[in-house]
């Protein structure tokens, strides 16, 4: 069982669903392990991406979004990049050459339906056995719970965008 990769979903409406997964990528590149990042849905430049860019050569890092559509509908380019950015992963985990592979938002890409729930179910039923999976984002479908070894969800109790805080540069983006 050491050597097996397991499924883990990290889902709810609480914030550190991607901020887990990273650590996660930072633990195993640590400890020598193949990393490989997908993020859906966003295409800002993140400080997590300048971090891995900057410090964490080892970890590959791609984003499979135009820009944070979250307060607007997905329009066809951001379909066609989703929909791409999935075949681009599945590939990546097939070939085996990650031990860790992070599809990063990827609940969020399925509740706005930019792919379909049974290409998903495809992927993780023929990943390789030593590859471990994270799939991060709110709205975990009742499938991708089942499908999963482990799964968090992060539930908000208190959160400061309530009174009006936006997002800020190394805390929240």
């Amino acid at each position: 069982m050491k050597n097996k990769g397991f499924i883990h979903v990290y889902t709810g409406n609480g914030k550190g669903k991607t901020t887990a997964a990273l650590g996660l990528a930072l633990r195993a590149y640590g400890a020598g392990k193949r990393v490989f990042i997908g993020q859906f849905v966003k295409g800002k430049p993140y400080s997590e991406i300048e971090a891995i860019d900057k410090y964490l050569k080892g970890i590959e890092f791609k984003q499979y979004g135009l820009d944070c559509f979250i307060y607007k509908k997905p329009d066809i380019d951001d379909i066609n990049v989703a929909q791409k950015g999935l075949e681009e992963m599945k590939d990546i985990i097939n070939s085996g050459d990650y031990d860790l592979v992070i599809m990063d938002e990827l609940n969020i890409a399925l509740h706005f339906k930019l792919f379909d729930l049974k290409d998903v179910i495809e992927i993780l039923k023929n990943k390789p056995s030593h590859v471990e999976l994270v799939i991060t984002g709110r709205y975990a479908t009742d499938k991708i719970i089942e499908m999963a070894d482990l799964v968090t969800e992060m539930k908000e109790v208190k959160h400061y965008y309530t009174k009006g805080v936006e997002a800020r540069k190394g805390i929240e983006m």
